[in-house]
């Protein structure tokens, strides 16, 4: 290891992460440019990137399990050493390769491959091989049909790391493993690895060092110490994005000047005072944490949490009202038309008969004034608005993305509220945030219905403080979820819209493609409304509702669904949040199972909003021991055993994994390639409560300089910039 391992002058510390991050992977003893095109493939280009290309899991040839032991059916890890190797054609012109090998025992075992003809290069005879599959007798014979495969070489009565590779990167996994040894060898012979966690730290939290854990993960003595050296590599990597999220949240709180409102005052009692139903004590209690948050001088920066029907709507006017009343101006932005103007209507309803002073009105007040702008205001409207907003008479602006457009100026914009806002892109939420007048920066509350799990939120959206709507209002009524698995099932699904329709009541039928795709094979909403209404549903009124009917006639039919002239609204996902029709009691969603968790959740919310009891039928046929399906199907069974939102978020974080949440956030390199916010729980709140320890009250990580190099080295400028706009 030469340069940066060799280095001159005031380099004879440790090697850091961005040392280690300098060295081509080229430094090291046989990386030439074959081999390190072949590193490339794997994403290893440097020291570090091999380093941190852990394991995926371990053999231990301590304690080998022999095929005599293991039953038929039963799934196991099993060293083998190839015989034989033959590929043939079957009937229908498909590879199948076929392997004999045999265990330490002198058991035989048959593996069979098909459409793999390359398995021939790679399982020679006399090569040792990892096998993992599931055993079956075929024949009497024991064999394992397509398994996990890794090579190992002739490495006995020791614990076999086994690394993520691929074909075509030509690398095998002892391969790897010698060049991540080398590279450990030659680091610690030099220099010796950092560790920029201080001893007491290490000590408080009960973690090793960082050199034991680099050199542990990769070459266990056990698995006790294995475990050990993971903890610390996962504790590292959730600190190091908690450190750049705690950062980048004191930085903003410190460098922005907020706005401090006044938060008890008549229009906002008026306005509690004066609903029609009692808050929840959910509801009390996140308007008292906001209200914490805007009597301070420093911009908020909250998320809000709520199920469906949690009561969002009420806590983002209260928020919305606070600015008001201290003579801002408030805006709720959403994604799409069909929310904004829901939300639009339904602000009015709510501060129907309030009023705010004003000194140019004869009586001395005014209505609030609340105006909807979207791409569809007309252009005399649009001007109106545009003036009002500018000038400060408009006290609420709700609208879609039109709100950000550079002719919209706010005269005092005080707060902000962005509903559904992972439907934003980043800049598209920070342009509002900077819309604030007078140098100040408004308050920012942003919404989701779609519940997320405690550890992802303190990840994902670490740089927010976070409030939990929990509790549901009185008087929701419950929803029966059905799952209908055959012809028979759906048939009492389209029963039972007839039987509502009849007593009154509404229904949605939700397809989740527009046009039929044979590649696909999914229902769509055309097809479907065409069926319905000359097959199931014949003779009731449908409606039919998709992105691609024109905005007028979009219009025209959402009207009529609300008017209760359209018995059933047959759609795709546009309805998923937005609608709102108290009659509608039954939903059918057909190829449910080509749904996620979270849209399942969310449109089945689009029912049980009256006093009527609702029921849900997910409509998927496929055989649940399929193992293809066996994920969609625990999907279905979730859907069906619970309505609680966030029961169903831990759910699909346990199916789904965190890579889909950390997308949402990060755009560079993904740091987390231990750490699963699944499985390590507790280090996620552990990381922290460490990092509100370690930054300081500017943000930054002075007495921890290593810390701080470590951080911008693994996530980079940009993605902590993400990480903020976020």
């Amino acid at each position: 290891m030469t340069s940066a391992a060799d280095a001159p002058a005031g380099s004879d510390r440790p090697l850091s992460v961005r040392a280690l991050a300098e060295l081509p992977v080229t430094v090291l003893r046989g990386v030439g440019p074959k081999k390190a095109d072949g590193l490339g493939q794997l994403g290893i280009t440097t020291v570090l990137d091999l380093l941190t290309h852990y394991p995926r899991r371990y053999v231990d040839r301590t304690r080998e399990a022999l095929l005599g032991e293991l039953q038929p059916g039963e799934e196991a890890t099993v060293v083998v050493r190839v015989e034989q190797v033959t590929t043939r054609r079957t009937k229908r012109g498909q590879a199948m390769t076929t392997v004999r090998c045999v265990d330490g025992a002198g058991s035989t075992l048959g593996l069979t491959f098909f459409g793999q003809p390359w398995r021939e290069r790679q399982l020679h005879p006399g090569a040792l091989v990892v096998v993992y599959g599931k055993l079956e007798l075929f024949r009497g014979a024991r064999q394992m049909t397509s398994p996990l495969v890794d090579l190992i070489g002739d490495r006995t009565g020791r614990i076999v790391p086994i690394y993520p590779q691929s074909e075509k990167a030509g690398l095998s996994t002892w391969e790897i493993g010698d060049l991540v040894e080398e590279a450990l060898r030659r680091a610690e012979a030099r220099r010796g690895i950092a560790d920029p966690l201080p001893e007491r730290w290490r000590d408080a939290l009960d973690v090793v060092d960082r050199p034991f854990a680099l050199r542990t993960i990769h070459a266990p003595e056990s698995m006790k110490a294995m475990m050990a050296a993971r903890k610390r590599l996962v504790l590292d990597e959730l600190l190091r994005v908690q450190l750049a999220l705690v950062q980048r949240k004191r930085q903003l709180e410190h460098a922005a000047r907020g706005v401090s409102h006044q938060v008890s005052g008549p229009l906002i009692d008026r306005f509690l005072e004066g609903l029609p139903f009692p808050l929840t004590g959910a509801q009390r209690r996140v308007i008292d944490e906001i209200g914490a948050d805007l009597a301070r001088p420093l911009p908020m920066h909250r998320l809000l949490q709520g199920d469906v029907g949690a009561g969002k709507t009420v806590v983002a006017v209260a928020t919305l009202l606070i600015a008001v009343q201290g003579g801002y101006q408030g805006a709720l932005m959403a994604p799409t038309e069909v929310l904004a103007e829901q939300h639009g209507a339904g602000v009015r309803r709510l501060l129907d008969g309030l009023t705010v002073p004003d000194p140019t009105s004869l009586l001395g007040d005014r209505p609030v004034r609340v105006e909807l702008l979207t791409n569809r205001t007309g252009a005399a409207d649009r001007r109106r608005i545009l003036a009002g907003l500018a000038s400060g008479d408009v006290d609420l602006a709700v609208g879609t993305h039109a709100l950000i457009q550079d002719a919209v100026q706010f005269g005092r914009l005080g707060a902000v509220v962005i509903d559904e806002q992972h439907r934003f892109g980043v800049e598209q939420r920070a342009a509002l945030r900077d819309r604030g007048g007078e140098g100040a920066t408004p308050d920012v509350l942003v919404m989701t219905a779609t519940p997320i799990p405690r550890t992802a939120a303190m990840t994902v959206y670490g740089d927010l403080d976070v409030s939990v709507l929990d509790e549901l209002p009185p008087g929701r009524t419950p929803i029966d979820t059905i799952w209908a698995q055959d012809a028979v099932d759906e048939a009492e699904a389209w029963a039972a819209v007839r039987a509502q329709v009849a007593e009154g009541r509404q229904a949605y039928v939700v397809t989740p493609l527009v046009e039929d795709s044979e590649k696909l094979e999914a229902t769509s909403a055309e097809a479907t409304f065409a069926r319905l209404g000359e097959e199931e549903l014949a003779g009731l009124r449908l409606g039919l509702l998709h992105g691609r009917v024109p905005a007028a006639d979009k219009d025209a039919v959402m009207e009529r669904f609300r008017r209760g002239e359209v018995d059933v609204l047959v759609a795709t996902t546009v309805i998923e949040v937005g609608v709102d029709v108290p009659n509608a009691t039954v939903m059918v969603i057909l190829d449910a199972d080509r749904f996620g968790i979270a849209q399942l959740h969310q449109l089945r919310g689009r029912v049980g909003r009256g006093a009527h009891r609702s029921t849900c039928y997910l409509v998927a046929y496929f055989d649940p021991e399929d193992a293809t399906a066996q994920v969609a199907a625990e999907r279905l069974t979730a859907m069906v055993r619970t309505t609680d939102g966030f029961e169903l978020a831990e759910v699909d974080l346990e199916l789904r994994g965190e890579g889909t949440i950390m997308g949402e956030r990060q755009k560079g390199r993904n740091d987390l390639k231990l750490a699963s916010l699944r499985r390590d729980k507790e280090l996620v709140a552990v990381a922290r409560e460490v990092a509100l320890q370690l930054v300081d009250e500017r943000g930054t990580l002075t007495a921890f300089p290593e810390l701080d190099e470590e951080v911008r080295t693994m996530l980079g400028e940009s993605d902590t910039d993400f990480l903020l706009k976020g």
